[in-house]
């Protein structure tokens, strides 16, 4: 075991702002988006939509609930209770099989802060839209990848398409904003009838090996020759998320308050695929302490000593970690703090 100390500037910022004081339209000011539109979606489709925000205040904040004026779009909470610079989100999910043509839902998201002034409540209203169409089908109704290791490619997974209608009707291409997928469309049927012409595509959607680390959000588009202008394109959504070969947590981490020259521990935990070794952390300064194995493993704990200068304020930065791990990337770990002065004790005078 050795332990490490590292020459790093502290960064002293104004920090994250109390809810204390705060008008009604805190609770909007943490939402990066309150309207999304899902656009043209095929029946049987399994459609998501995530309405991401995050806690800038010093108090935690809780997602009490959230309420849909339309069951054809539903929505539920990915985390109920964020601390301070913590993210969550608002997953919203379209019905497309019990549901048919254009739906609007409104959410509303009930939110409470407890405070030094009392307990805040708030409600934010987020929108939806869809227009889900009755005459393409997909099945299955999404592409699935689930969770794919860094640097591994994923073979083409089947989407197959279902059309009833013009006889002339024909998919023209798939395309995406995402470069990271190998998209191949291949008509497999036409069969004219006396009403409508029954047509079929195959949907080839597969993930290339240098898709980067996070989830996949860009969904395919299918452009059609539909003779409604606002019909000519159908969304497929695309769901999976490429996991890193190494990870660390907690991140952010959180020293808490902390009295000028008080010490704290803390613990860091650097988890891999395969046993490697830690050979370097960079970042805080002679405050901060680390006791790191030489040994290889798949998962390092390591016992972190901060120790408070003799000013107050917010403490903030990274922790760059440094492996011999094949192909991965330098480690941050974001860590907060806040340095605080002591209540000051009654003098002498004070005594009764």
């Amino acid at each position: 075991m050795r332990r490490i100390f590292i020459t790093f500037g502290l960064l002293l910022a104004a920090g994250s702002p109390s809810l204390a004081g705060e008008e009604k339209d805190w609770a909007t000011a943490m939402f990066d988006h309150t309207s999304h539109d899902f656009g043209m979606v095929a029946r049987g489709q399994i459609t998501e939509h995530r309405f991401p925000l995050k806690n800038i205040y010093q108090e935690d904040v809780s997602i009490e609930a959230v309420h849909s004026s339309c069951t054809c779009i539903t929505a539920r909470i990915g985390q109920q209770r964020l601390k301070m610079y913590e993210k969550g989100e608002i997953i919203a999910v379209v019905d497309t099989k019990k549901f048919l043509g254009r739906k609007e839902t409104t959410f509303r998201v009930n939110l409470t802060c407890q405070t030094a002034e009392g307990l805040l409540r708030a409600e934010v209203q987020l929108h939806a839209y869809a227009y889900i169409r009755k005459d393409v089908v997909l099945e299955p109704g999404t592409v699935r990848f689930g969770s794919v290791p860094h640097g591994t490619r994923v073979p083409p997974k089947k989407i197959s398409i279902s059309y009833a209608g013009q006889s002339d009707w024909k998919i023209i291409r798939a395309e995406s904003g995402d470069p990271h997928l190998e998209l191949e469309l291949v008509e497999t049927g036409r069969h004219p009838g006396p009403v409508s012409t029954q047509v079929s595509y195959d949907l080839l959607v597969g993930l290339k090996a240098d898709a980067p680390v996070g989830y996949l959000r860009d969904p395919v588009m299918l452009v059609t020759s539909d003779r409604d202008q606002n019909a000519t394109r159908v969304v497929v959504s695309v769901e999976g998320v490429v996991t890193p070969s190494l990870s660390a947590k907690p991140s952010p981490l959180m020293l808490g308050l902390v009295n000028p020259g008080q010490a704290v521990e803390r613990t860091l935990m650097v988890r891999g695929r395969k046993a490697f070794r830690i050979t370097e952390i960079s970042g805080p300064n002679d405050q901060f302490q680390f006791e790191v194995s030489d040994e290889a493993k798949t998962l390092h704990v390591i016992p972190i000593t901060f120790t408070a200068g003799d000013t107050p304020g917010t403490v903030t930065g990274e922790i760059r970690i440094q492996t011999d791990s094949p192909g991965s990337e330098t480690l941050t770990v974001k860590y907060h703090g806040r340095i605080v002065a002591p209540d000051p004790e009654p003098s002498s005078d004070d005594s009764p």
